[in-house]
C-alpha cells in the first residue's frame, strides 16, 4: 500500500496505459491477420506462429517471470519491457524476413510477460486497500480495451498507410510509454527486490506456487477463464441471426468489460473477489445452458458477457486479497500469466475440435463443464486455504 494510504490514481492510468501497449502485442497481429499474408506471401499456415510465439513464452516462463520480476524490480522490469516491446514493433515495421520477423516475436514474448506481471503487482502496491478492487479491475480491462481501440484506430491506419505503419505507432507508443513511466516511476515506493534463486530450484518453486492454495488460486480459475472467453468469441458467431451477428459479437467485450467495472466493483465491497469470481463462472455456466436451449440467442450472449467480465476483474483483484506480500503478488500474477497463454493455446483449438466431433450440443455442454470446473476449483482451493492459519 502506498505510504500516505491513498491511492495514486495518476500513476494507476499510466500503469494501465503500459498494459494496453502490452496487449496490443497480441492485439496488432491479430487484426492484421487476414493482411500477413500479403506481406509475407509463401509463408502459409506457419503465419498461426505469429500470434503464438508470444504465448509459448507465457506458458514455458510465466511463473519464473514473477520471481525474476522480483528480484530485478519493478521499475527496471517494465521500462526495460516497454523498451524491448518498443524495439521489436520499429524492427518488424522494417519489413523482416519472415524468420527474422518470427524471433522478433519471441522476444516480444519476454517484454509482454514481464509488463503483466510487473504491473498489477504494482498497481495494487500504489493503491489504497480501499480502492484495490477497483484498480485491479480496470486492470483486467486491458485486453478488451486495446482490441477495441486497435480496430477503431488502428485498422483505419492500417487502410490508410499499411500493415508497417500499425507497427510504428505501436513503436512510438511503446517508447513514449518507457519514458513516461520511467520519469513517473522514480520518486515511487516499490516493493524491495528479493534474491533470484538459482536456476535448479525452478522446478521447487513452481511445485510451491502451485501447492499453496493462496498463490495459486487466481492462476486456477484464470486457466478456464482464458479456454472459454476467445473461443466462444471465434465460434459462437455462426449461430447468431447474421442480422444480429456484428452487433452482439461487437458488443460482447464491451459487455464484459462494463459489468467489470460496475457491478464487479459493487460486489467487492460485499463479498470476497474469488466468491464474486465463483458466482461469474456460475452464472456463466447458465448462460451456456440458455445457449443450449436457444442457440445464438442475443440476450444469452450479451449475458454470458457480462458474467464472464465478473470472472476477468475480480481475479485480479483476488491476487492481493490472498497474498500480502509483493513477492507472492509477484508469483501468482506470474503463474496467472502462464495459465492464462496455456488457457489461451488450447481454448480455440479444443472448441473446434468439440464442434467438428459433436456438433453444437457438445460445445455447449464442454464448454458449461469448463465453466463449472473454474468454480470448482476455487471452491476446493478456498475449503485447502480454510484449514491453514490465518496469514
Amino acid at each position: 500500500m502506498t505510504d500516505d494510504g491513498q491511492t495514486r490514481w495518476g500513476l494507476v492510468l499510466a500503469l494501465w496505459a503500459a498494459g494496453l501497449g502490452a496487449a496490443a502485442q497480441y492485439g496488432k497481429i491479430s487484426v492484421i491477420f487476414d493482411r500477413l499474408d500479403a506481406l509475407y506471401p509463401g509463408a502459409g499456415g506457419a503465419l498461426g506462429f505469429a500470434v503464438s510465439l508470444v504465448g509459448v513464452l507465457g506458458i514455458l516462463l510465466g511463473v519464473v517471470a514473477g520471481v525474476v520480476v522480483a528480484g530485478i524490480g519493478y521499475r527496471r522490469t517494465i521500462t526495460g519491457a516497454l523498451w524491448i516491446g518498443a524495439g521489436m514493433s520499429a524492427l518488424q515495421a522494417l519489413h523482416l524476413p519472415f524468420a527474422a520477423f518470427l524471433l522478433s516475436r519471441v522476444v516480444e514474448g519476454i517484454s509482454h510477460l514481464g509488463l503483466v506481471v510487473a504491473i498489477p503487482t504494482l498497481i495494487a502496491q500504489v493503491s489504497a486497500e480501499r480502492h484495490r478492487g477497483l484498480t485491479l479491475t480496470l486492470w483486467g480491462t486491458f485486453f478488451g480495451v486495446a482490441f477495441a481501440l486497435l480496430a477503431w484506430f488502428g485498422l483505419p491506419l492500417v487502410a490508410r498507410y499499411g500493415v508497417l505503419s500499425l507497427f510504428w505507432a505501436h513503436a512510438a507508443v511503446m517508447a513514449l510509454l518507457a519514458l513516461g513511466l520511467r520519469a513517473a516511476l522514480r520518486d515511487v515506493p516499490v516493493p524491495a527486490r528479493s534474491p533470484l534463486p538459482p536456476l535448479r530450484d525452478m522446478a521447487a518453486l513452481h511445485l510451491g506456487i502451485y501447492r499453496s492454495p493462496r498463490i495459486s488460486a487466481p492462476a486456477a480459475g484464470w486457466v478456464f477463464y482464458t479456454m472459454c472467453f476467445v473461443s466462444i468469441l471465434t465460434v459462437l458467431p455462426p449461430y447468431i441471426d447474421p442480422a444480429q451477428r456484428a452487433f452482439v459479437m461487437g458488443a460482447m467485450p464491451l459487455a464484459s468489460i462494463a459489468v467489470s467495472l460496475t457491478l464487479g466493483v459493487a460486489l467487492l465491497r460485499w463479498i470476497t473477489a474469488v466468491q464474486v469470481v465463483m458466482l461469474g463462472f456460475v452464472v456463466s455456466a447458465l448462460c451456456m445452458f440458455w445457449l443450449w436451449l436457444d442457440p445464438g440467442d442475443a440476450l444469452a450472449c450479451l449475458v454470458l458477457a457480462g458474467a464472464l467480465g465478473l470472472v476477468q476483474g475480480a481475479s485480479f483483484a483476488a491476487v492481493p486479497q490472498l497474498n500480502a506480500t509483493a513477492q507472492d503478488r509477484a508469483r501468482a500474477n506470474g503463474a496467472m500469466a502462464q495459465a492464462g497463454n496455456l488457457g489461451n493455446t488450447l481454448g480455440t483449438p479444443l472448441m473446434v475440435l468439440v464442434l467438428v466431433q459433436a456438433g453444437y450440443g457438445g460445445l455447449t455442454w464442454v464448454t458449461l463443464a469448463l465453466l463449472l470446473c473454474g468454480a470448482g476449483a476455487h471452491l476446493l482451493l478456498a475449503a485447502r486455504r480454510s484449514a491453514l492459519p490465518p496469514g
